[in-house]
């Protein structure tokens, strides 16, 4: 098994504590924010995160693959009430006011993950199995959701980040699992970040603090061996 640390891959050490954070049975995966308000090609998309669109067909077959081995998929969508009470009209998130420094003014702000709205809706596959946290309100998938208690009632020891981006939402919710005492693990291939820079920076913020930055194919095929099946499915 190969990782990466400061974004160098290197060989896994085959210790107890590292060879602990790939027991399938103890593991789920947190697909953040591939909603239509960072994904969608209109051009009024609320928060653009085009570097995401990349990632959808590689991370539903993740999904496929993680849902053979009866892995559970949870989806964590930003939302905020229709009244704006909880960020727009009181204290507003802090990417609203920063980010635009940087970025530039973001035209449709202001209408990014209302509840209900057409930007809530998720871009990657659906599967019935598959478990939902639509009450994120700020960067981590932790806050103020019930994601923490969903995990503990499933019996989940290992979290598996998927979606964007790498060095913002990925990220603190990497760095809130870890402060749960989750073990923390992040495939590579399957988030993007702001820019190229700060993807290589949030991952080897990850890597060195915080769990495992890994390639999909080979926690796939780790996953797999562990339950004794054909690697087939974690390539098909």
């Amino acid at each position: 098994m190969r990782y990466y640390v400061r974004n160098e891959q290197r060989e896994l050490p085959e210790t107890p504590s590292f060879q602990m954070y790939f027991d399938p049975r103890e593991t789920a995966v947190v697909s953040i924010d591939m909603h239509e308000g960072h994904l969608s090609e209109d051009p009024n998309c609320p928060c653009p995160a085009p570097r995401g669109r990349q990632l959808v067909e590689s991370i539903d077959h993740f999904h496929r693959a993680a849902r053979n081995l009866d892995i559970p998929i949870v989806h964590v969508v930003s939302t905020v009430r229709p009244s704006g009470r909880d960020d727009i009209r009181g204290t507003p998130a802090a990417w609203r006011i920063t980010m635009p420094e940087y970025f530039g003014p973001i035209p449709g702000a202001a209408e990014h993950g209302i509840e209900g709205s057409e930007w809530t809706k998720l871009r990657t596959e659906v599967d019935p199995r598959d478990e939902f946290v639509r009450t994120k309100r700020r960067l981590s998938a932790f806050y103020p959701t019930d994601l923490d208690f969903l995990l503990r009632q499933m019996g989940v020891k290992t979290v598996v980040f998927t979606g964007i981006n790498a060095d913002c939402c990925v990220l603190n919710s990497s760095f809130d699992a870890s402060n749960r005492n989750y073990r923390v693990i992040v495939p590579r291939d399957l988030v993007a970040g702001t820019e190229p820079d700060l993807e290589d920076a949030g991952l080897a913020i990850i890597s060195l603090f915080l769990g495992l930055v890994v390639k999909s194919e080979d926690l796939l095929s780790t996953w797999y061996a562990a339950m004794g099946r054909e690697t087939e499915l974690a390539t098909a």
